[in-house]
Order: structure tokens, then sequence, then C-alpha cells
């Protein structure tokens, strides 16, 4: 049996329009204790150590006292601060940390050799192709995942105002979105309350952070995504399509 076909018998079991009707109103702690509950095995976090990813990582780790892997894409690319707050928070959460990236491509320089210069601005898809979703994929199949839990909000974007909490992705496994009512007024807050770490770009003009070479300020007023992709009309990566 194959992950991915495991995974659709285990969350076919799930009356998502049911879930989804019971926990509208709940917090992020009670959704994520519910998936803890529920999916004790075999239940992931995939984190791009943006701030809302950081308090999802808050609540599992020093909330529930519940460790569960924690996927990280190394797409070689990232912003130096980046990778040092995942450093940190590896050694803070004793995180386990399960990092994913380009097979047999270690550097920026060796990705280049081997895609060609600037790749994201010839072919943008193929990047995150080669970059995330197939490391993703990769990463979820390896752990035997039966549900993953992202970071995304549905104010972040128009191509998540009507994003669930619970959901299927293609593969059959479920998808948790427990902090898909929350908005940045709620996400900073908790931070505060809580002293969660966090990226010290978001405290210089980047509220959403990727990939070095692909991620510009936000002027005041502009929606938090805006820095991503700027120029295109590319609002997704591709991961959560």
């Amino acid at each position: 049996m194959t992950a991915s076909t495991g995974s659709r018998n285990q969350t076919t079991t799930f009356d998502l329009e049911l879930l989804n009707q019971q926990f509208e109103t709940a917090t992020p702690k009670e959704i994520l204790a519910w998936s803890i509950e529920n999916i004790p095995t075999a239940l992931v976090q995939t984190s791009a150590f943006n701030v809302d990813d950081m308090v999802i990582t808050n609540i599992l780790y020093s909330e529930l006292k519940h460790p569960v892997p924690v996927i990280f894409l190394d797409t070689l690319h990232h912003f130096r601060e980046s990778l040092e707050l995942v450093a940190k928070a590896k050694e803070i959460y004793n995180l386990d940390l399960k990092t994913y990236k380009v097979p047999d491509v270690d550097t920026r320089e060796a990705f280049s050799a081997k895609y060609g210069e600037a790749l994201w601005d010839k072919d943008i898809a193929q990047f995150h192709q080669i970059t995330k979703i197939e490391p993703l994929l990769r990463g979820l199949d390896e752990l035997n995942t039966v549900a993953w839990i992202t970071g995304r909000r549905r104010d972040q974007a128009v191509t998540r105002a009507n994003m669930p909490i619970f959901e299927l992705d293609s593969q059959g496994r479920l998808k948790i979105n427990p902090i898909a009512t929350w908005t940045r007024q709620d996400s900073w807050p908790y931070v505060a309350e809580h002293k969660v770490i966090y990226n010290p770009l978001h405290d210089q003009g980047y509220p959403s952070i990727g990939d070095e070479p692909i991620t510009t300020k936000v002027a005041e007023g502009e929606d938090e995504r805006a820095g991503r992709w700027r120029g295109s009309e590319k609002t997704e990566c591709g991961i959560h399509i």
C-alpha cells in the first residue's frame, strides 16, 4: 500500500463538512488538539518559518507538548535570517526537523550550474516545481503522512478567502489549516504573549518571507503577500493548488 493510498483510507473516515462546521469558531489550539487526538501518528507540520508557522509550532511543542515532524523545504535561496531562525527554532524546541531540498545540489551556485542562471525569472513554475513541490511531495511520502498542518490564513490572499479548516489535498491526505480564521492582528499578540521567536525580517517590511531573489518589502497599505512574485499575477507557489 502506498502512503497516499493509506492516507485516503484513513481520511475518508472524517466528515469534513461536519468538522468544518464544528471548528469554524474554534481556537487554533483546539483544532490542533483534535488533530493530535484523532491522528496520533503520521501527522506533520509544513513550515516556511514565517510568523504564523512559528505560532503553530509553539502551540504544538510548548502548549500541547506534542512534537510532530516539521517539514522545511530548503530551496537554497532563503534569506540568511530565515536559515538562522530555523537553526534557532530547532535548538529551542528540540524540533523534529525534516529538511528536504533539491537532490544532489547543495548551493545556489550549483543550482544555477544545473538549471541555469535566475531560473525564477525564466520559468517560475519550474523553479517552484524543483525547489518546493517535488521536495514537499517526497517528504510527505517518506514520512507516510496522513495529515499535514499549514500556516495559511484566509485573509492572506484572494485565493485563500474561502479556505476551509479541514480539506483533502490532491493525494487524499488531510490538510489542516488551524489559523485559517485568524488575521495578523491575532498572530502578533500571540507572539508577544508567548514570547515566540520570529524572523527579524518581519520587522523590516517583510510580512511574508519566501526566497530571497523573489521577495521584496511591502509598502504600507499593500497586501501582505504583495512582496511575493512582485510584478506578476502569481499568488501561490504551487504547493497549495
